[in-house]
């Protein structure tokens, strides 16, 4: 596939992530992307990065699925790190570039949020690949569930969620195909100027938004046939429950905080 971003797929497996709650593990990714911004030594995104290899092989899930998650963003991670590399500062200069001076502490500095990024999406990744959409809106709306009482559509709020992440691959296939339907038919998307790939760029656009209103429709109608009305009066088939696993990944994310705060700069 031209397009390898996995998030919003899921793999059933049979491993220790995939048993876990899906409440502990929203709550896990929340804790650990601002546990991310206490990391300001080697030695602390060393613990970030052996975290993250400790969850995939506890998911038993394939190196090569989280790799294609992240060569879909390496060019942003490469940017930001071109960026923080002539912008931040510190240590002895290494070049320079007219105006532009590259650090030990740019460089340095530079490494650290490409680590952050990359933890990060190593880690959302994993959670849509071992929770399924469905547990994804069910652990939502539990977590948000307090929130019912100021009134606020939890459930609707967390079902949109889940639905938005699980059309994320199908839109991405979708594109593909509308790409290549319209190479066949002559068009170019890699040569010419801007503006003419700009306008290469539209015919591709109308048949992937109409494509995108289709599904949208499709899926409201299925949804009505099969009796969906919101959140009034309804019951769940499977219903959550917390077990020592959640609490061990729980107290595995508070040790991995005093970890960071103990050990950083």
């Amino acid at each position: 596939m031209m397009f390898n971003l996995v998030i919003g797929q899921y793999v059933p497996l049979d491993s220790y992530v995939h048993r876990l709650d899906p409440r502990s593990k929203l709550i896990s990714v929340f804790l650990f992307v601002i546990i991310v911004f206490l990391a300001n030594n080697w030695l602390t995104n060393i613990l970030m990065v052996l975290f993250c290899f400790a969850g995939i092989l506890l998911s038993k899930m394939q190196f090569s699925y989280i790799y294609r998650g992240l060569r879909s963003v390496l060019i942003i991670v490469l940017l930001t790190f071109v960026l923080n590399l002539f912008i931040a500062s510190g240590g002895t200069t290494l070049f320079s570039l007219g105006w532009l001076h590259v650090t030990t502490g740019g460089l340095t500095q530079s490494f650290f949020i490409a680590i952050r990024i990359m933890v990060i999406i190593v880690v959302t990744t994993l959670l849509t690949l071992t929770t399924s959409p469905i547990e994804i809106t069910d652990g939502m709306e539990s977590l948000l569930n307090p929130f019912k009482k100021l009134k606020m559509p939890v459930h609707e709020f967390a079902l949109m969620m889940s639905i938005s992440l699980r059309f994320i691959p199908t839109l991405l296939e979708e594109t593909e195909k509308i790409i290549k339907a319209q190479a066949a038919r002559g068009s170019d998307f890699t040569t010419g100027s801007l503006k003419s790939r700009i306008k290469a760029i539209v015919p591709l656009l109308v048949p992937l938004f109409v494509g995108a209103f289709k599904r949208a429709e499709d899926l409201a109608m299925a949804m009505e046939a099969r009796g969906y009305h919101g959140d009034a009066g309804r019951t769940k088939l499977h219903q959550l429950k917390w077990s020592w696993r959640d609490s061990l990944l729980i107290f595995a994310m508070v040790l991995l905080a005093l970890l960071l705060i103990f050990t950083r700069n």
